[in-house]
């Protein structure tokens, strides 16, 4: 077993999570509001804490499925920029990486 085999098991459950959150959050999202003025008010702020954390699901589980496909097209650990190979310690710690270290600080990321 490669070390991707691992980080693909990985990204795979990764995302099997994140799609059970988005299913959690969108179910929390078209709940009815409560009838009382001050709880529509804390509700609206829940709703603001939801949304954030639905948009970063998803913008994760974009890159999870790049990763994903780069695993399938034979690209998963070479910079989509300078086409080096992406350290094995990086990719550990982000999976998802499709930049090296020096390229991700040239784009400031």
């Amino acid at each position: 077993m490669t070390d991707h085999d691992k980080l693909q098991r990985w990204l795979l459950a990764r995302r099997d999570e994140l799609n059970t959150r988005l299913g959690s959050i969108k179910k929390d999202a078209t709940r009815k509001n409560s009838a009382d003025w001050s709880e529509q008010a804390q509700e609206r702020e829940n709703d603001e804490v939801i949304d954030a954390l639905g948009n970063e699901a998803v913008m994760e589980l974009g890159k999870i499925n790049r990763a994903l496909d780069r695993m399938n097209e034979g690209d998963y650990g070479f910079c989509s920029a300078c086409g080096k190979e992406i350290p094995e310690q990086r990719l550990e710690v982000m999976p998802y990486a499709d930049l090296c270290v020096r390229c991700a600080e040239a784009k400031g990321l």
